[in-house]
């Protein structure tokens, strides 16, 4: 894909104004503006599919057609590199896990250790306290919607036998899964989702921690025969936007944005829910098995994911990240 210097884009603005294309380019006051958009996520995959859409049509609604979203996908630009182009201008959204920039911030990630409860998330000062720290890095946080009341499993190429159960397997997990790969006793291997579906294939990985939904777009199921219990955790996907492309917006316009993304939240954890039902009966149908850890391992299931994505997010972004988890616990959402 090729973008436009920022130069030729000012040079062209009042031309494109007149012509009537709303590019929603940075000092410009259009009446109508479009925003551009980048995902961690291809256009096809669910957590963009059932999210990405919903949030520009709410955008669409709420500004009575005047601002549209124009979607960049990972084609574009790097899963994991996209966060730097969002801070630089070079878009104006950004739809990704937090996982997939915690090397520069862990704060994010750790919100998929907070329970899923968008509006008391709101109430406590959770959702301000992560946004506030965003802004300091030139983003404004306009959404946390979650993908469903629970989150993970393990996704394996072979049943679980004994305990730890993850005993001397290599698990593709990002950096979040990291300590409870290896509390269960396996080695976490961080890799893009694309890579995954060879990995697996090869046996260069024996599994993949990943979310309730998803599985089935990846195909996984043509190549691994088990997924396992427990679920645990939360997905906290997030919708960001360029800090000055922010400030630029008239009241109205960040007032529709900020209400799209409350709404987005609010809608998401039922319609995932029953998504995640319907994809576990796919997979059956398509000869996967359940496994199960043992009884004393799956009782320790949400402790091991909170306290590792806690530790993560501490190791990487210190009292930031300790301060955002005493905000959590004295909420009651967290350990």
């Amino acid at each position: 894909m090729i973008f436009r210097k920022p130069n030729l884009r000012r040079a062209t603005a009042a031309l494109c104004i007149a012509l009537g294309l709303a590019l929603g380019l940075p000092g410009t006051n259009a009446a109508a503006e479009e925003l551009r958009m980048l995902s961690g996520f291809s256009p096809n995959f669910v957590w963009y599919r059932e999210i990405g859409p919903r949030f520009i049509e709410l955008v669409e609604e709420k500004t009575g057609g005047g601002t549209t979203i124009a979607f960049n996908g990972p084609d574009a630009v790097p899963t994991f590199e996209q966060l730097e182009p969002l801070q630089a201008g070079l878009f104006d959204l950004l739809f990704t896990h937090p996982a997939y920039h915690s090397g520069t911030t862990a704060v994010g990630l750790a919100i998929d250790a907070i329970a899923i409860d968008p509006a008391k998330r709101r109430e406590v000062g959770i959702f301000d306290y992560i946004d506030k720290h965003y802004q300091g890095l030139g983003i404004k946080l306009l959404s946390t919607p979650g993908t469903g009341t629970k989150g993970f499993r393990y996704y394996l190429r072979e049943p679980i036998t004994g305990e730890p159960g993850l005993q001397g397997r290599v698990i593709r997990g990002t950096v979040s899964y990291h300590p409870m790969i290896k509390a269960l006793g396996g080695s976490p291997l961080n890799m893009p989702v694309s890579e995954v579906y060879t990995a697996l294939q090869r046996g260069t990985v024996d599994g993949a921690a990943w979310g309730l939904t998803g599985a089935q777009d990846l195909k996984w199921y043509e190549i691994i025969d088990y997924m396992a219990d427990p679920q645990f955790g939360q997905v906290g996907v997030m919708i960001f936007m360029n800090l000055d492309k922010w400030n630029s917006l008239d009241e109205a316009t960040q007032t529709a944005l900020l209400q799209a993304g409350e709404e987005l939240e609010l809608e998401m954890i039922d319609h995932f829910d029953a998504l995640q039902k319907a994809e576990y009966d796919f997979l059956l149908e398509k000869g996967m098995k359940l496994t199960s850890f043992s009884e004393a391992e799956s009782a320790e299931f949400e402790r091991l994911w909170a306290e590792g994505v806690w530790e993560v997010a501490a190791e990487k972004s210190g009292s930031d990240a300790e301060a955002l988890r005493k905000l959590a616990v004295d909420a009651g959402m967290s350990r």
